[in-house]
């Protein structure tokens, strides 16, 4: 099969990355707007929470299926079926009236946007040969990894200047526009109507899968294995985890091919994939409450200062797509493991006196680090993986970064709390009467200790202390993790110069 003529290949990128910023976009826009939605619906904050864990889940436990799912309908009809369907669901989230329809409208928004990433990076590797993929997966990581960067900043501005609404309206546009290009100009797959559907095995992997994002999603709100509900639920996945791997190597249709991992550098790529999904968000996790918490600073400010990330990214990727083929991947993802190790290691000279320029420049240089780990590992990855694998070998690869994300959210916040707690214990310490520091503030009557109100404002300030000490900590565990993924790059093998010139099948 041939590839598409140059032409299309143009049109069909811009297709698909409509729809891969659109469903980037929403892993992190809606969480700004979550208060607001808070107010409107009269929810409780356990309750909208599940505004967030609803998608999650719903998208966690389907993207396994969009390689048996393009098998059996053809990957173009999948495609364009999940823009309409999370264009429509999107829809109805602004639409919704109570808690009970937003969440299941987010439900069915996950249920359809779990396929679009894979399916978007399936198409783009299928369509450009194999020594354009570095260019082919730099033009999609712009969206991938820019559309969570820059969803908050927008989700904010949407929030502030119109409604809550507006951050589901946005999708709009974007799925009018996707679904047009993607019936214009993607060719389909052939249909494979003889591969049967692994039932028991997609069960195993959907009860694994969805209790592990329940675990991690309410276990901070919970208090971890102190409580039951988080006990069973991580029972469940192992076990589940256990028999469905047992499953795929002893059944014989396996709802995914064990064939994939015996493929050195996709294993590695999703051992790596996995510690990027776990710096991605953890670390936007933790930088708008530092800033809007400690520093005072309004949402639309943190939006303005955290956008430069996203341009850091951006000029990464523009520089990978033109250093393609010509330097190592390995050494681009070494020197984004280093870029952003030194960003981290930067932040953990934070201050609640910090100006906006650092907050800027250690963003460009996280963003670019970022950019030069994201788009050479996805060329590596798949640069040896056969083709017929690479519908389902897309899928793991972002169920992998998305179950880093997920667990390295869930780490962060974990560690805030608890190094917040064991630090405000220690600065307590040095409330006594025989601290000179405490002796010289009460005589310039910063503290009044004779009066409750008093002692509130003392235990403020070293509260105040202490959870920024956390959050200086938790930047430290994120640049431990950077560092520690280095030696996985010695596992990858360079793409042979006969690889390179090998011609993929086409999206036809």
């Amino acid at each position: 099969m041939a590839l598409p003529q140059a032409p299309n290949r143009a049109l069909v990128t811009v297709s698909v990355m409509l729809a891969t910023i659109m469903q980037a976009l929403d892993t992190t826009i809606a969480n700004v707007a979550l208060p607001h939605m808070q107010g409107s619906m009269g929810a409780t904050q356990d309750q909208i929470s599940w505004v967030l864990t609803s998608y999650i889940v719903a998208a966690a436990i389907c993207m396994p299926l969009t390689g048996f799912l393009a098998a059996r309908i053809g990957r173009k009809r999948l495609f364009m079926w999940a823009v309409v369907g999370f264009t429509l669901a999107s829809m109805l989230c602004g639409a919704a009236q109570t808690l009970t329809q937003i969440v299941l409208f987010r439900l069915l928004q996950g249920v359809f946007g779990a396929s679009l990433v894979p399916l978007s990076q399936a198409v783009l590797l299928d369509t450009y040969p194999r020594d354009r993929h570095g260019s082919a997966m730099a033009m999609w990581g712009v969206g991938v990894m820019v559309g969570p960067i820059l969803g908050p900043s927008l989700g904010g501005w949407l929030t502030e200047y119109y409604n809550w609404r507006w951050v589901f309206y946005i999708n709009l546009p974007f799925g009018l526009l996707a679904w047009f290009g993607l019936a214009a100009f993607v060719h389909e797959t052939p249909i494979d109507r003889a591969r049967r559907f692994d039932l028991f095995g997609f069960a195993l992997l959907s009860l694994a899968i969805g209790a592990l994002q329940m675990m991690l999603d309410r276990g901070e709100s919970l208090d971890w294995f102190s409580n039951t509900e988080i006990m069973i639920e991580a029972l469940l996945a192992g076990v589940a985890l256990y028999m469905f791997v047992a499953h795929i190597f002893t059944h014989e249709h396996p709802f995914i091919e064990p064939a994939l991992f015996r493929d050195r550098n996709f294993s590695v790529g999703l051992v790596c994939i996995f510690i990027v999904g776990v710096i991605l968000l953890a670390t936007m996790a933790l930088l708008p409450p530092f800033m809007q918490n400690l520093m005072g600073y309004p949402v639309i400010d943190v939006g303005v200062l955290l956008a430069p990330r996203g341009i850091g990214t951006m000029l990464a990727m523009i520089t990978v797509g033109r250093l393609s083929g010509k330097v190592d991947a390995r050494y681009q993802v070494a020197l984004g493991l280093l870029l952003t190790s030194l960003s981290m290691w930067e932040m953990t000279q934070f201050t609640t006196d910090t100006t906006g320029p650092t907050f800027i420049r250690t963003g460009i240089v996280q963003g670019l680090g970022l950019g030069f780990m994201f788009v050479p590992l996805s060329t590596i990855t798949f640069s040896t993986l056969a083709p017929r694998f690479r519908n389902e070998g897309a899928a793991l690869f972002s169920l992998m970064r998305n179950i880093g994300s997920s667990i390295g959210i869930s780490v962060v916040v974990t560690q805030l709390a608890r190094n917040t707690q064991a630090n405000h214990a220690a600065f307590s310490e040095f409330i006594q009467p025989f601290s000179m520091a405490l002796k010289q503030a009460v005589e310039a009557g910063v503290y009044d200790l004779s009066t409750p109100q008093g002692l509130v404002a003392l235990n403020a300030a070293v509260t105040r202390q202490a959870a920024t000490l956390a959050y200086l900590q938790d930047f430290r565990l994120m640049t431990w993790v950077a560092l520690a993924a280095l030696p996985l790059i010695l596992l990858l093998r360079p793409a042979s110069p006969a690889g390179m010139q090998q011609t993929p099948a086409a999206a036809e």
